[in-house]
């Protein structure tokens, strides 16, 4: 006797045929949304689409990331000897003179790897450009569904790793940020424009890191009971609080980062002067 709930023998083949399929509800219609419904993945992709646009342009311009005490977050940290005058130590050894394209190349492997298989990117993207689905109760034009287990979905896997990589740019960042408060003349003490520029877009940055759903499981992941790690239950519902603006979080920053490198380029190719409070 059957419940008509039990799966289909290992054997038999599964139907296919995506929301179309002969065991879906037959439905005429693409969908029964009466609203707008179009605009918030047509608004995304325009989003993401002017952030590829641009960050490509400055990834390949190869000049004016550079304007004392200043430096571009597409560039930092850079690793190969052209920028050696950006720095006082020797932070072009690593490549050295045979890295013939631009420095930025190197550097935005990570963090964007990191936002490529971020957990709300793959939904903006997924619907912004893939259509899969394009809206909630909009079928997608797609047949078939393979979710992430092949290539080069799969790679999406990565994110974890990647996490590790983008907590090593926003501590170079950091850095960056802190040698944004001091004049190569003066010292210490110099505050501009661009400081605290530099500070909001660090703070985005790792509010946005931290609020990583793998950050979450890391901190809090794998703990039959908080009740014994009060530490990491109180960090763990800390990045929870982060993690519910993981949306905000993730356009805020990629807003900031990409202002923050304009800003310098503004400085360096000499429209402005950076303003100085003190």
């Amino acid at each position: 006797m059957t419940t008509g709930t039990e799966e289909p023998p290992a054997t038999e083949p599964r139907p296919r045929g995506g929301v179309r399929g002969s065991t879906r509800a037959a439905i005429a219609a693409r969908h029964l949304r009466t609203d707008r419904w179009w605009l918030a993945p047509a608004g995304t992709a325009a989003g993401l689409l002017a952030f590829v646009v641009y960050s490509t342009w400055r990834a390949f311009a190869d000049t004016h990331y550079y304007a004392a005490p200043y430096v571009s977050p597409f560039y930092s940290p850079c690793l190969a000897e052209r920028c050696r005058p950006m720095h006082a130590g020797p932070n072009g050894d690593l490549f050295g003179s045979w890295w013939g394209i631009s420095p930025a190349i190197i550097i935005l492997i990570f963090p964007l790897g990191f936002r490529l298989t971020c957990y709300y990117y793959r939904k903006a993207y997924y619907r912004g450009f893939w259509a899969s689905p394009p809206a909630c109760a909009v079928a997608e034009p797609h047949a078939t569904y393979t979710g992430e287990t092949r290539f080069p979905l799969i790679l999406q896997n990565l994110h974890r790793y990647f996490f590790y990589a983008a907590l090593l740019v926003a501590a170079v960042l950091t850095y960056d940020t802190v040698l944004a408060f001091r004049d190569e003349h003066y010292g210490w003490g110099h505050m501009g424009l661009g400081s605290l520029v530099f500070l909001a877009n660090i703070a985005l940055i790792w509010a946005y890191t931290l609020s990583c759903h793998s950050c979450r499981h890391i901190v809090g992941g794998k703990l039959r009971h908080f009740s014994k790690h009060p530490v990491r239950y109180r960090a763990w519902r800390f990045v929870g609080r982060l993690n519910a603006r993981h949306m905000q979080l993730a356009w805020a920053s990629l807003v900031s980062v990409a202002l923050a490198d304009f800003y310098v380029y503004l400085l360096a190719s000499g429209v402005f002067d950076d303003p100085r409070f003190f």
